[in-house]
């Protein structure tokens, strides 16, 4: 897959995250409506998939309505709700020929009831296809994702069925919206903005960053390709040494 791309597979992210920021910005600036800017966002997202598809990317997971997005005025939610049912109806097809499976991790409370229908279709729908997994974030917050997490574990503890000497950090990564994924390789950020903004806190632990000031309707895919490109030049040590660095340091530490 991909093999025009300069990137070889073996280097390429397993899973992509990515904070879709400047959907608004970018429609102000054009002195368009701000729904217009989450219009064009869909677009963004269909050839992001489409390119992680041609790519071999394992999965996508992107960031589209924060549990904070509710603070927003009531006519933009009343759009983004009704372009999320949208959104889930109208790409079935191009999921079920694409092989693409989706999943959506958040609370589904609070979503409007045709919303949740739409969701919980397209993931059955779906469930049987073993290409890329687009993990769709919606009315999710990392620190809501972590309180949860403790809280199904208190109840196992209460219940006896979970020692609390055994709880370490791969019981707790169980119990997240995110059990059984990997972990993001690779997080994306449109619009210059330099902060997580409550997204996969947990996870991304160890993923490398790559920050671009094109908000999101201008992403693409020599946009997402660049952010490969960076991502394989990167060295990546997991709080360890490399191998050419271990052996500078025991050089340094022998030489008299």
């Amino acid at each position: 897959m991909g093999e025009d791309f300069d990137v070889p597979p073996a280097k390429r992210p397993r899973h992509i995250a990515a904070i879709m920021d400047g959907n608004g910005r970018w429609a102000l600036r054009r002195g368009l409506p701000r729904i217009e800017g989450h219009r064009r966002g869909v677009e963004a997202v269909r050839r992001t998939v489409r390119e992680c598809g041609r790519l071999g990317v394992q999965q996508l997971t992107l960031f589209c309505f924060s549990s904070e997005n509710w603070k927003r005025p009531s006519e933009e939610l009343q759009f983004l709700m009704q372009l999320l049912e949208h959104y889930m109806i109208e790409e079935r097809p191009e999921l079920q020929n694409s092989n693409i499976r989706l999943s959506v991790i958040g609370r589904r409370e609070g979503l409007p009831t045709g919303a949740v229908r739409a969701i919980e279709e397209t993931i059955q729908l779906t469930s049987r296809n073993t290409g890329l997994h687009l993990c769709l974030a919606i009315n999710y917050g990392a620190r809501q994702e972590i309180a949860d997490a403790v809280r199904r574990i208190a109840q196992e503890v209460q219940a006896g069925r979970l020692q609390p000497e055994r709880i370490d950090e791969n019981t707790i990564s169980q119990y997240l919206y995110t059990a059984g994924m990997p972990e993001p390789d690779l997080l994306i950020r449109t619009a210059g903005e330099m902060r997580l903004s409550n997204f996969l806190l947990w996870q991304s632990s160890y993923a490398e960053l790559w920050v671009t000031e094109r908000c999101w309707p201008e992403f693409d895919e020599a946009l997402l390709r660049q952010a490969i490109r960076d991502y394989a030049a990167r060295r990546r040590r997991f709080g360890g040494l490399l191998p050419e660095e271990m052996d500078c340091s025991e050089q340094r530490t022998t030489s008299p």
